[in-house]
C-alpha cells in the first residue's frame, strides 16, 4: 500500500494523514470548495476537489470519490467516521474497482448496520438483549408490546443511530405522533424508514468495547465509558471505566464472541447498557469503523488504531502490537462551536484559538484562526483528551486545561462541560445517559426527557 484516498475532512482527515506518513505511506486529501483552505488539504501530498458544498454533492458523492481515487492511483481509502464509513455499497465499490476499503467486509457492515439483524446475531450467541421488537409495520405492535412491557419505551431508526431516529414514549396517546416522526427522521438520515420499539433502561451507563481484527483473529482494546450525553449525542467518553472488574469481564467476552461469530476484520465497536440496579448488561448495536472517541483508548493502552486498521487491511498480523494492559485513566470531551443550553450551533468564523501544552493531554482539531464553522458540515471544533493516573486526577487535569483554553469569534460548550466535571454526581460516578439533560434543567429550567431516581 502506497497511496491511499482519505475520504473524509476535518480533524480526523487530519489524523489520518499523520499516521499515513508516519508508516511512510502518500495521502491524498478530498475536499468541497468551502474546504479549500482547510488543513487536511494543506497537509495531504495530494489534494483533489470532489464538489461544491453540502454533504451529498461532496464527501457523500461515491462517483466523485471514486473516480478521485483512480485519478490519483490510490492503493485504497480510508472512510474515516461518519459520512460513508458505514455504507456497505461504497464499501462494495471499491472492492469492485480494485481499491482496498480500510474497514470491514461488505456484508459486516450490512448485517451489523442493521440493528435488528445485529441483534438476531447477538441473541443467537446468548448474549444480553433488551426486550424489544422487530421492525414496526403498525401501530398494533407497538400497543402489543407496551401491554407486554409496560412504559416507557423508546423508538429507534433500524439502519442508523447517533440519536437520530429516536423517540421516547411515556404516554400511549403519543405513539402515533412519535411513531411517524420517527420513521421519517430515520428516512431523512439514513435513507431507511424502519423503526423498532425497545424497553427503555432509565438509568443505565453506555458501555462499549474496542475492537480490532485481522485475518487470523479478533482482539479488543478493553472498554470504555460514554455514558455522559446530551440528547443520545455522546460528549465525554472515559477509559477505560469503573465498572467492577467480573462485569467488564462478561461485556468484552460478549463482544468478543459477537465480532468472532461474524468473522470482523478491521476496527469497530461493539456497544452495550449497563444496568446499575440489575446489574445486567445488554448489547445494543455495532458500529462499523472507527470512533470519534477512539483516542482515549489509543491513550491508556499506548497504540495506533488507524495504523492497526491500516495493517489489518493489508492482510498483515498485528497480534504483537495489541497490549494486554491499560496505563492510567483517560477522558476525552467534545469542543463544539454552540449554545449548549440553547441547543443552537453557533455559526461563524474562530478569530483566536489557544491550546497550551501539557504533558499527557492530546488535542485533535482541524481549526484555526479563520477558520470558517458553517452550516454545512458538523460544528465540532476539537477532541480534548487528558489522561492521569486514575479517574480523579484525569478529572481534576482536564479542568485545569479548560481553564486555559481559548476559542473566539463563535460561542462553545465549553462552560456546559466544566459544569458536568465540577457535578458531584459525575465525579461520584453516578452519571447514567440523561443525566446532562437532567443537568440542563437544573440550570435553565426547560423540560428535558423525564428519568426516574
Amino acid at each position: 500500500m502506497k497511496k491511499v484516498l482519505v475520504a473524509n475532512r476535518g480533524e480526523i482527515a487530519l489524523r489520518i494523514i499523520r499516521t499515513l506518513r508516519e508508516m511512510g505511506i502518500k495521502s491524498v486529501a478530498i475536499y468541497s470548495q468551502v474546504d479549500k483552505d482547510s488543513l487536511h488539504v494543506q497537509f495531504a501530498d495530494e489534494a483533489i476537489c470532489i464538489g461544491k458544498d453540502d454533504a451529498s454533492s461532496t464527501y457523500l458523492n461515491i462517483p466523485n470519490i471514486i473516480s478521485a481515487a483512480l485519478i490519483t492511483k490510490s492503493d485504497a481509502i480510508h472512510p474515516g467516521y461518519g459520512f460513508l464509513s458505514e455504507n456497505y455499497k461504497f464499501s462494495q465499490i471499491c472492492r469492485s474497482h480494485g481499491i482496498i476499503f480500510i474497514g470491514p467486509s461488505p456484508d459486516n457492515i450490512r448485517d451489523m448496520g442493521d440493528k435488528v439483524k445485529a441483534k438476531e446475531i447477538a441473541s443467537s450467541l446468548g448474549v444480553p438483549l433488551i426486550p424489544s421488537t422487530g421492525v414496526v409495520r403498525d401501530i398494533s405492535q407497538v400497543k402489543d408490546f407496551i401491554k407486554s412491557h409496560g412504559l416507557p419505551v423508546i423508538i429507534k431508526a433500524a439502519g442508523g443511530g447517533g440519536g437520530r431516529g429516536m423517540r421516547i414514549i411515556e404516554n400511549p396517546s403519543e405513539i402515533e405522533t412519535k411513531l411517524t416522526q420517527a420513521s421519517m427522521e430515520a428516512k431523512s438520515f439514513f435513507s431507511n424508514p424502519d423503526v423498532y420499539i425497545e424497553k427503555l433502561i432509565l438509568n443505565p451507563k453506555h458501555i462499549e468495547v474496542q475492537i480490532i481484527g485481522d485475518n487470523y483473529r479478533v482482539y479488543h482494546l478493553f472498554e470504555r465509558d460514554c455514558t455522559v450525553q446530551r440528547r443520545h449525542q455522546k460528549i465525554i467518553e472515559e477509559a477505560t471505566s469503573l465498572l467492577p472488574q467480573e462485569i467488564k469481564t462478561k461485556i468484552i467476552q460478549d463482544a468478543i464472541k459477537i465480532a468472532e461469530k461474524i468473522n470482523y476484520t478491521n476496527a469497530g465497536t461493539i456497544e452495550f447498557l449497563y444496568d446499575p440496579d440489575s446489574k445486567q448488561h445488554y448489547f445494543i448495536e455495532m458500529n462499523t469503523r472507527i470512533q470519534v472517541e477512539h483516542p482515549v483508548t489509543e491513550m491508556v493502552t499506548n497504540t495506533d488504531i488507524v495504523k492497526l486498521q491500516v495493517l489489518a487491511a493489508m492482510g498483515q498480523d498485528i497480534s504483537h502490537l495489541i497490549p494486554n494492559r491499560y496505563d492510567g485513566y483517560a477522558i476525552e470531551l467534545r469542543i463544539y462551536a454552540e449554545d449548549s443550553y440553547k441547543f443552537t450551533p453557533s455559526i461563524g468564523t474562530i478569530t483566536k484559538t489557544y491550546f497550551p501544552s501539557f504533558r499527557d493531554v492530546r488535542v485533535d482539531t482541524a481549526v484555526y484562526p479563520g477558520y470558517n464553522i458553517t452550516q454545512f458540515y458538523d460544528n465540532m471544533i476539537c477532541k480534548l483528551i487528558v489522561k492521569g493516573e486514575s479517574r480523579q486526577e484525569a478529572i481534576r487535569r482536564t479542568k485545569i486545561y479548560l481553564d486555559q483554553v481559548i476559542i473566539e469569534g463563535v460561542n462553545t460548550n465549553i462552560q456546559l462541560l466544566k459544569d458536568i466535571l465540577d457535578d458531584q454526581d459525575y465525579k461520584d460516578y453516578f452519571y447514567h445517559t440523561r443525566s446532562v439533560d437532567e443537568l440542563i434543567q437544573r440550570r435553565t429550567g426547560k423540560e428535558t426527557i423525564k428519568a426516574k431516581s
